[in-house]
């Protein structure tokens, strides 16, 4: 039968919708009580958060590929509005700010994007994302019914909007973004606030929808949250969150996958089994869209770490690391979770639970569709005892604190508390490369610049003075001491006292360094006391006030104080307590090294830099070191290991990987377990160790010779011992379950890939640039033991290390299926078997 040349036009519209995706008309993103609705059809949608400063345009694809890879539907990333507009009217979009590149990357690897543009993102960054200008913007009050702030906060948002809309970017365009988030958070401010803040909430949620962008928005912990505007959840749980509407969908915009670091604390990590178990039961509970925050947490390159105290690892314990590899076994791990919920998906967007107790701590939610669908979740909400449940006339061992997932109502594919996936073993590897031909420049304290300083009477706050141009600002008077003074004839030396609202002090007495101070995150106000040696006559004292990022979180942050207020004594002289807070002080911004940008490959050479051994200068404060060095071979992350040093900040080529403070971390690292509520004081690991040894180096920043490392140091350390580092993976493990034998009679076309779970493979995959090597342990049976300690149990598969050995050595991956037939027989009928394994990985040849 032919077709008329109207048929053929219609079908090739038709053809030309299904290879590229929807067409203007056809393209929709709604909602209802039970998901989004993308194209006419409810979702069950997997996001996770990568933010595009925290890496390079170059980690970009394999980054986003990487989430694809762990069950991913959408990638999530704030927008930071102080890096890309920097000074007012002024944009950056170039280089790790490319916003479109980034959500173009999104869209290439067939994912979609929810863009969060805030303006305000919290998110441990300096100021909470919004640039320092504005704090200056005449009669501006930030986050509140303050027309000022709103006027640029619509700019901004409507800039941001529009760039999407002319690269056609919003899925209503067909493009990748189903979801955007105005404000951040707001609900505790909107609470302090009363009217101010709902009228404000009001205002910013109609201004969003006006702006016409065919998708949703969000704001997060806004329980006020106008319609058609849907409030979402943030938290380590949001299994008990409700949206405040019954016809919203429940949205999970934040399930935090670990935590963030400060200096002088800890590292935070969270079990994989309690993230799955949170997953979950939010999903159990009619939640639709979780979003992992972080997926990839990054590096706070610059000065971009908030503040105080924020470190520039953003490491996040999340599923990839910092530096782009996958972290095991909390990625695969949650891609196994993810699979499962996937092959629930039918029934859980067309269906309401039925809840049924299995036990005092124990109960299960069964999903059932009309088409015939059915999904269960059996919970056991005890943190001590595994309980044995009766379902659907079957028997069920339940771990403590987990669910399992039954996508046919009889057969669980996934337990929250059963890790079975890949594990892995990371090592920081020093190279071959040699740092070189070190060099010092110290910052000259006995003059100063007069074009560059200024003097009032007082102490001025320092954001104030500096608007944030440079983490320093110098403090500078004289005071004159009479040669009458008791001390100068071996009486005690007099005390100054500087209280500081932060960060960090050094104090400097005839430009000899006397001493420093420092505040905590809890206690941001601090005081130094010391002994100064002051002498007859004039005296310079001279306070260098440290910023180690700004306030990112909090009521009216703009007005929160930073530097020296206050008071300034001296005591112990002759005529008693001496007050400098009024005296007359001179006032400079930032190091002269910054100003003449030593950083700069092109500007190295402006001063004279000392040459030889630093060795008897290696607690010289106040000094600038360069060195030179090779790009080393291979592709695995690099860093360097600052562990020699004290503090201050690193560049790279004139790129700065951010600051460095060698600060010890306390803290509880007594021990951790997965089961009960999680909270970052319940695991943490690096007690006793620098908080941040390692900072991150990317690839991308080097040439392959004379690559420029320049360093400023506070408080002295010794640049010689700086090491060039990779970042590899020692060895992988692997231990899976063979399949339930209940599974083979599944309706696999009605599910889509239940092939991977009729046949569970055991993955293992070594670092870039490795491939493995041996294998230290297999047994296919009953073995022992966890990943660096198994061991034979009472049923073992001679073939075991053979089937392995010929399958992985050599490869950089490689999978096994786990069956009998492939091991050469059943090495112990009627029992339940697993497959326990142990790589190493080695650099490639």
């Amino acid at each position: 039968m032919k077709m008329s040349s109207i048929s053929r036009l219609g079908f090739w519209v038709c053809m030309v919708v299904v290879v590229l995706g929807c067409g203007v008309v056809e393209c929709s993103v709604t909602y209802d009580r039970k998901a989004l609705i993308i194209n006419g059809q409810r979702r069950i949608l997997i996001s996770g958060s990568i933010h595009y400063p925290r890496s390079t345009p170059e980690m970009w694809e394999d980054l986003i590929n990487k989430a694809k890879e762990g069950g991913l539907d959408v990638i999530d990333t704030y927008v930071f509005w102080n890096v890309h507009e920097p000074s007012p009217g002024n944009y950056n979009f170039e280089g790790r700010y490319d916003l479109v590149k980034f959500v173009k990357t999104i869209q290439k690897a067939g994912l979609y994007a929810h863009l969060r543009i805030g303006p305000y993102v919290c998110a441990e960054w300096n100021f909470g994302g919004l640039p320092v200008w504005l704090k200056f913007v005449p009669g501006i009050s930030f986050r509140t019914d303050n027309e000022p702030f709103k006027m640029a906060m619509k700019r901004f948002t409507k800039k941001i909007v529009n760039m999407m809309k002319t690269e056609n970017l919003y899925e209503s365009q067909g493009g990748p973004i189903i979801l955007s988030q105005i404000e951040n958070e707001y609900g505790p401010q909107a609470n302090l606030l009363g009217a101010p803040g709902r009228q404000y909430v009001t205002w910013a949620a109609n201004m969003a929808v006006g702006l016409d962008t065919g998708v949703p928005w969000v704001m997060c912990k806004e329980d006020d949250a106008p319609d058609p505007v849907i409030n979402t959840c943030n938290g380590f749980y949001c299994d008990a969150f409700s949206p405040n509407k019954p016809y919203k969908p429940m949205i999970w915009t934040e399930a935090w996958t670990g935590w963030f670091t400060e200096f002088g604390g800890p590292v935070h990590q969270r079990p994989v089994e309690d993230l799955a178990f949170s997953v979950a039961r939010f999903l159990q509970k009619g939640g639709s869209f979780v979003n992992y925050y972080m997926y990839h947490g990054g590096t706070n390159f610059g000065r971009s770490a908030g503040g105080p105290f924020i470190t520039t690892s953003y490491d996040y314990d999340a599923p990839v690391d910092e530096y782009g590899l996958i972290r095991q076994p909390k990625y695969g791990h949650m891609k196994e979770l993810h699979k499962a919920v996937k092959l629930c998906e039918r029934a859980l967007v067309s269906a309401d639970p039925t809840v049924t107790s299995l036990g005092s701590l124990q109960e299960a939610y069964v999903y059932s569709s009309e088409s015939g669908d059915c999904a269960a979740f059996l919970s056991n909400y005890d943190t001590n005892t595994t309980a044995g449940v009766m379902f659907n006339n079957m028997h069920y061992s339940l771990p403590p604190w987990s669910i399992s997932i039954l996508p046919d109502c009889k057969n669980v594919v996934f337990n929250t508390a059963k890790v079975g996936g890949q594990t892995s073993q990371m090592e920081m590897r020093p190279t071959d490369t040699e740092i070189f031909s070190w060099e010092t420049y110290n910052e000259d304290l006995s003059s100063s610049d007069d074009s560059s300083t200024f003097s009032t009477l007082g102490l001025l706050e320092q954001i104030n003075v500096t608007r944030d141009s440079s983490d320093y600002l110098w403090y500078t008077t004289s005071v004159d001491i009479s040669p009458s003074e008791s001390f100068l004839r071996g009486g005690e030396l007099p005390t100054l006292i500087v209280q500081s609202s932060g960060h960090a002090l050094h104090v400097f007495v005839n430009g000899e360094l006397s001493g420093s101070a420092f505040g905590t995150m809890e206690k941001r106000r601090f005081t130094f006391t010391g002994k100064v040696n002051l002498r007859s006559g004039s005296n310079k004292i001279s306070l260098l006030s440290v910023a180690v990022g700004l306030p990112y979180i909090g009521g009216h942050f703009e007005t929160w104080n930073t530097g020296i207020l206050g008071p300034v004594a001296l005591r112990g002289l002759d005529q008693g307590k001496w007050d400098l807070s009024w005296a007359k002080w001179t006032y400079q911004v930032g190091l002269k090294g910054e100003a003449m940008n030593l950083v700069s490959p092109s500007s190295v050479s402006s001063v004279d830099w000392t040459k030889g051994s630093l060795v008897a200068q290696k607690q010289q404060p106040l000094a600038w070191h360069k060195a030179y060095f090779s790009a080393p071979d291979g592709d695995e992350p690099l860093a360097l290991d600052m562990s020699s040093m004290g503090k201050g900040q690193l560049w790279v080529n004139g790129q700065s990987l951010g600051r460095y403070w060698t600060a010890y971390a306390a803290g509880d690292c007594s021990g951790c377990s997965y089961t009960g509520i999680f909270k970052p004081q319940k695991c943490q690991v690096g007690c006793g160790q620098p908080t941040q040894r390692w900072y991150h180096l990317p690839r991308s920043w080097l040439k392959p010779t004379q690559n420029l490392l320049v360093l400023f140091e506070e408080i002295g350390g010794d640049p010689t011992r700086i090491i060039l580092v990779k970042r590899s993976v020692t060895s992988v493990c692997a231990d899976v379950a063979e399949y339930h034998p209940n599974i083979k009679n599944w309706q696999v076309e009605s599910y889509g890939k239940m092939e991977e779970f009729r046949k569970p493979r055991v993955h293992l995959h070594c670092g870039p640039g490795q491939s493995i090597s041996s294998i230290k342990f297999a047994s296919f049976g009953t073995p022992l033991g966890t990943c660096g300690s198994f061991q034979q149990g009472t049923c073992h598969a001679p073939t075991s290390y053979t089937v392995l050995a010929k399958k992985c050595i050599g490869q950089q991956r490689c999978s096994v299926t786990i069956s009998n037939r492939n091991f050469g027989r059943d090495p112990c009928p009627n029992i339940s078997k697993r497959l326990s394994v142990e790589a190493i990985c080695a650099p490639l040849d």
